[in-house]
């Protein structure tokens, strides 16, 4: 059976001519003590029916409370090493990293506890220069970077 696909958006700055991107680090137990290549960019699954884009205006605004608005620039698809799917864009946009709000899931913690406790789907987001999206992000999504980069060297 194939994987889910997900849809997500990359906002992007420029501070003093260094480009700087949006992550985001996962919420929850498992995530608690990752760090490189563990970031990644707001995202989540495509719903059956649901264009891509609006997915991932959906997603972003439920993983970090902000409103993203275009122009959308198109980063095309990666495959994580998970065989998950990921379509992306990227928009020019600049936010408070400490102010992102995440949506809450739900979840038994500890394990076979039979106690459900709550966790952000996002614990921080951080703006970050090339070189430490480098190491913070997840390998896949890296591309991502590398894509806007390269479309805004041809603009």
């Amino acid at each position: 059976m194939p994987k889910p696909k997900s849809a997500g958006l990359l906002m992007y700055r420029i501070r003093d001519g260094e480009l700087q991107v949006l992550i985001v680090h996962p919420g929850g137990p498992y995530w608690a003590r990752k760090d490189a290549g563990a970031w990644f960019i707001p995202k989540g699954e495509i719903e059956a029916g649901e264009d891509e884009l609006a997915a991932a205006k959906r997603e972003f605004q439920e993983e970090t409370s902000l409103v993203p608005t275009g122009p959308f620039l198109d980063l095309g698809e990666v495959t994580h090493k998970s065989g998950k799917r990921v379509q992306a864009w990227a928009f020019e946009g600049d936010c408070d990293p400490a102010a992102v709000v995440s949506n809450m899931f739900s979840m038994e913690w500890p394990p076979r506890s039979g106690r459900m406790q709550s966790f952000p789907e996002i614990d921080r987001a951080e703006f970050v220069n090339v070189a430490r999206a480098r190491e913070k992000l997840n390998p896949a999504e890296y591309a991502f970077i590398e894509r806007l980069e390269k479309l805004r060297s041809n603009a």
